[in-house]
């Protein structure tokens, strides 16, 4: 090294800072800094973002007042809640007796409640091994046929029954499978003894997640489509290039392009786990029996709605949420643990 390149080489290095960090001009500490923006004022931030702002604002009111601001009454689980006391609702909130646990203690000492849950679970559980890999084997079917028209018209007769009330689906099953129904005509007509489908609390299980399948297994498969088609095309051309067979792409390519999908929407599933639906099970607990048909929500009608007990109804809501939220809680940190970012990331 000649005299004159010392200077240099010592300027590269640049002089340090405190604990010897380099404070140089070129990539500097100080260089860095000097280019970090700085925060944008708030009034800034509402000038700029105002229409954004304006049309979330309908969406936050709904919010605020169909979800938040009747949170607020899960209050009346700790109540001996009484709407006739006082001149407007929240004087009865006001004035109603606090009783603590008791609408809890209550709840957990009904024998009938732990029925209603142990039959929600069941069905759920039945239903996420049943119901839930329906939709995503229905989408990848459905985005292997080449033909849009095709597609389109068989996408479009899968959807339809989702719009369908419940009272129009339990109906057509009875027309179909019940006692008086085509099943057991065409069973009478052939000599056969037809066997009870609608009434038959052994098979109710597995009618109910039917019902479920013939109704909602189309529009499941809708969010499953646009996954689907957010797939790179060139990452099966270049499989296929290779030699791949069409399920090793599925299999490579397919099912982990869905899988963070897959994995929101079971967890979302998970959060809801003591939910199975009201309507779908009132209009058929008559004719397979509580002890098949009781779920958590028809427990809440038939044991708070009716007798005006609305606390313990509040109780069983508050505990249904709770072990929802909890559900949702532990499935998203064991999803942080495959590596996925599940409902919010860490």
């Amino acid at each position: 090294m000649t005299s004159t390149d010392a200077p240099v080489a010592a300027g590269a290095a640049g002089p340090t800072g405190p604990g010897g960090a380099a404070v140089g001009p070129a990539g500097s500490r100080t260089d860095r800094s000097r280019r970090r923006p700085g925060r944008v004022p708030l009034r800034a931030r509402l000038r700029r973002d105002w229409p954004l702002l304006v049309m979330a604002a309908p969406a936050a009111l709904l919010l605020l007042v169909f979800h938040y601001l009747p949170t607020l009454g899960n209050v009346i689980a700790f109540q001996d809640y009484n709407p006739w006391v006082g001149d407007n609702a929240f004087e009865a909130f006001v004035y109603s007796e606090w009783i603590g646990f008791g609408n809890f203690e209550t709840l957990f000492g009904d024998p009938a409640f732990w029925d209603a849950v142990v039959n929600t679970l069941t069905i759920t559980a039945f239903q996420l091994v049943f119901f839930f890999p329906l939709p995503i084997l229905l989408a990848i079917l459905l985005h292997s046929i080449m033909s849009t028209r095709v597609r389109g018209f068989i996408q479009s007769i899968v959807y339809l029954p989702h719009f369908f009330s419940w009272v129009l689906v339990v109906t057509f099953f009875m027309q179909m499978l019940g006692g008086a129904g085509l099943l057991a005509q065409r069973m009478r007509d052939a000599g056969l003894e037809p066997f009870n489908v609608m009434g038959n609390p052994d098979t109710f299980i597995v009618l109910v997640t039917a019902e479920s399948v013939w109704k909602d297994v189309g529009w499941g498969a809708i969010i499953f489509l646009a996954a689907l088609s957010a797939i790179d095309q060139n990452l099966y051309e270049a499989a296929a290039a290779d030699g791949a067979g069409r399920w090793r792409r599925l299999w490579h390519i397919t099912l982990p392009g869905l899988r963070p999908v897959i994995i929101l929407l079971l967890i979302l599933r998970l959060g809801d786990a003591l939910t199975v639906g009201f309507e779908q099970f009132i209009l058929q607990r008559e004719a397979v029996g509580r002890q098949a048909a009781e779920v958590l929500d028809t427990y809440v009608y038939y044991q708070a709605i009716i007798p005006q007990q609305w606390g313990m109804g509040a109780a069983a809501g508050l505990f249904k949420g709770v072990i929802g939220l909890v559900l949702i809680i532990a499935a998203n940190k064991f999803a942080h643990r495959l590596g996925e970012q599940g409902v919010y990331s860490r």
